[in-house]
């Protein structure tokens, strides 16, 4: 299975969202809180050029956030992504 990474806050809904679908698909993933973090949070932002949360990683590939990632379910490309 795919190593899935979520970057997040503490009040981020998105996030939660996030958090809500990959637990349904029953992925494992790992949750890096950026809240206080502001090194961590620039990285992210070098990174991705984006600044919002969440931010998710696919095999160390960036997919967006929870918009882009619904998309990639409704497409039928999330799946394959992942290895289910």
């Amino acid at each position: 299975m795919a190593r899935v990474v979520i970057y997040r806050t503490t009040y981020c809904g998105y996030c939660e969202m996030a958090k809500r679908l990959f637990e349904s698909l029953g992925v494992d993933f790992e949750e890096i809180d950026v809240t206080d973090d502001h090194e961590t949070r620039l990285e992210l932002v070098e990174r991705t050029g984006l600044r919002t949360v969440p931010q998710i990683f696919i095999d160390g590939e960036s997919v967006g956030g929870f918009d882009d990632v619904k998309k990639l379910q409704r497409e039928g490309k999330l799946d394959e992504m992942l290895g289910l």
